[in-house]
């Protein structure tokens, strides 16, 4: 039932959008307000506690500005637009697997490493390339590419090796990548293009990845010293066996990446809809020209089919951020947002619009460690930031935060990136989070120092 539920929210959302004349949005509300009470009983503790909070908070805003009851179920639906993303990015890694592409990043480790800063950089970069396509996913698919090869080097802690490279690199697209759902959230919110955006944010992503493979190179002290036992057969649980070992293969990855990137610069200037439908739309056809491609067309339905029967999976994410959307909803029904945009402009007023920009990315970082996720911690304060009120370039107040919600994905304990990787690599997400803490200090400096500069220029 719930299986069914969470397709068809996602299935006439999409329609709403793409259809004019597609009336749906009560009954979207109500499904969504369904699917609120019967996973509220299902998801973990910690999940249903920040949910709950984001409801009573909601509907005490709406009886506080005494709306009718019906408003309490129109104001769910909100978000579906990430959800909706959430649900379909990952089939973007069904051609990588079926592909076998982990063979051809197994061929390169065994070639070109020599020493520690260099696998370092290998391990980091092929992260960053996969977060630009897979999201999350791309971190257990790098984990196990490499972790098996790792075992044929001498290093030192091994998995704070994997966890400090392979979070790093995936963190650091997310200021830009289209994939990304806090882009997506903070474009939509301040009204900028994506393709505006680039100029501004790619520079911030290089010198991020820059800084870390510099002092990754400079800690690298000795020769790495290859043992008899390097494996060269395929690692990756998910990948397919017996595949072509070939180092093209990650080129192959690198020019899909490209592909898939202009065709989402060119379907959002050309088409209508809201940068998260123009990213949702090209999955699945992308995804299925890939493995048609790779003559794994039956595969990749199989696969595409399985990806939704394991929809139900997902049901924390749904909970979490259909009860934040309903949060959002109440805030503009209850006009809380005019208010928030009054006390932040006598803030700005007072402090100046350069302080409040410099310590804007400060914000998602902090609620990172209350447990919130940046997509929804942004979400929250695109409500309260009217840039034309606030006096603040928009391209610059997104700038502000996305890079702090790059830092937050680094270090934040609660959110699904430490979660995922403190799982794989077997330690608590408090010491994966300890392992980036100082990186991650260090770019929120550097972040600080790039806006300050830019609000110079630009402000």
């Amino acid at each position: 039932m719930l299986r069914l539920m969470l397709i068809s929210v996602i299935l006439l959302y999409m329609l709403s959008v793409l259809i004019p004349g597609f009336k749906m949005d009560n009954f979207i509300s109500l499904l969504c307000f369904a699917i609120v009470l019967m996973t509220i009983f299902q998801v973990k503790p910690f999940v249903k506690i920040l949910g709950s909070i984001f409801l009573f908070f909601g509907v005490a805003l709406l009886w506080i500005s005494g709306a009718s009851w019906q408003q309490y179920i129109l104001s769910f639906g909100p978000m579906l637009d990430l959800i909706t993303m959430f649900s379909l990015i990952p089939i973007l890694g069904i051609p990588i697997q079926l592909g076998g592409y982990s063979g051809g990043i197994q061929t390169i480790i065994q070639k070109k490493v020599k020493t520690s800063g260099q696998l370092y950089i290998i391990t980091s970069g092929i992260s960053y390339f996969f977060s630009i396509f897979m999201n999350l996913a791309s971190l257990p698919m790098t984990y196990y590419s490499i972790r098996t090869a790792l075992d044929g080097y001498e290093v030192q802690n091994k998995e704070q090796f994997m966890s400090r490279s392979i979070t790093r690199g995936f963190a650091m697209p997310l200021v830009w990548a289209p994939v990304t759902p806090i882009v997506g959230i903070v474009i939509t919110m301040t009204g900028v293009s994506w393709a505006s955006l680039l100029p501004y944010v790619i520079p911030l992503s290089i010198v991020g990845i820059g800084m870390d493979w510099y002092i990754a190179a400079r800690n690298s002290k000795r020769q790495l010293k290859a043992s008899s036992n390097v494996i060269a057969n395929e690692t990756a649980a998910a990948i397919e066996t017996g595949i072509n070992n070939r180092s093209s293969k990650v080129l192959q990855i690198l020019l899909a990446i490209i592909i898939f990137n202009v065709s989402i610069s060119l379907v959002e200037t050309r088409l209508p809809y809201p940068f998260l439908i123009c990213v949702s739309l090209l999955v699945i056809p992308f995804a299925f020209s890939w493995s048609f491609l790779l003559k794994r067309g039956r595969e990749f339905g199989t696969q595409l089919k399985n990806h939704f029967y394991s929809l139900p999976k997902t049901k924390d994410q749904f909970f979490i951020y259909l009860s934040a959307g309903f949060f959002i909803s109440t805030i503009n029904v209850s006009h809380t947002n005019e208010w928030l945009d009054h006390w932040i402009s006598k803030f700005i007023t007072v402090a100046g619009a350069d302080i409040f920009l410099v310590m804007l990315p400060l914000i998602p970082l902090g609620f990172a460690f209350l447990g919130l996720h940046p997509a929804v911690s942004l979400a929250l304060m695109t409500e309260g930031l009217n840039p034309a009120l606030i006096g603040i370039s928009p391209h610059l107040l997104t700038v502000a935060m996305l890079a702090g919600a790059v830092s937050a994905f680094m270090v934040g304990p609660y959110n699904a990136t430490l979660g995922l990787m403190s799982s794989i690599v077997k330690e608590s997400s408090y010491k994966v989070s300890n392992w980036n803490l100082p990186f991650a200090g260090l770019y929120t400096v550097c972040v600080m120092l790039y806006l300050f500069i830019l609000q110079m220029f630009l402000g």
